[in-house]
């Protein structure tokens, strides 16, 4: 299978051609936006193929501090609280992307966010009144749980608990 960006078998290419084709590629998914090291070797590895040259492409794009888990996962956690989303789908969103665990808490733990308030307006956003029977209720918590909120957030959603 030829890699999607050329016309010449991985294989024929010398080591250098390689070499320069994992950066190259490499450099461009990084332009289009953030990488976890993990994800970014991923993509390189389903384009190019096991290589130890694509470990190699990474340390060289980590020396140069354009690979960063402590700073991917800042921008994602960022990003994930402006869409929406809860602070369990962001852990397991991160941990999808091979975000080291302890990253990940640091993240989360300083994204210096009232959860039970993000929960609220989304909901208020989604739903805008309290829910009307069971059944209502039960969609407005699946709702909020798939977004990733925990159930005590969730919880004090639905009885109209105040922030701490």
């Amino acid at each position: 299978m030829y890699p999607r960006h050329y016309s010449s078998p991985v294989h024929d290419l010398s080591e250098e051609e390689l070499r320069s084709r994992i950066r190259n590629s490499a450099l461009g998914s990084l332009t289009r936006r953030e990488h976890a090291r993990a994800e970014l070797a991923t993509k390189l590895q389903s384009r190019f193929g096991p290589s130890p040259l694509i470990d190699e492409a990474l340390d060289w794009l980590a020396s140069l501090n354009y690979v960063d888990d402590a700073r991917f996962a800042e921008v994602f956690v960022r990003a994930s609280v402006q869409k929406g989303r809860g602070p369990e789908r962001i852990r397991r969103e991160l941990q999808q992307k091979g975000v080291h665990s302890e990253l990940i808490a640091q993240a989360v733990g300083e994204a210096e966010t009232d959860w039970l308030a993000e929960a609220r307006e989304l909901h208020q956003r989604k739903f805008g009144a309290p829910p009307e029977d069971a059944k209502a209720r039960a969609k407005q918590m699946r709702f909020l749980l798939y977004r990733g909120f925990t159930l005590d957030v969730v919880n004090r959603v639905m009885k109209g608990g105040e922030s701490e």
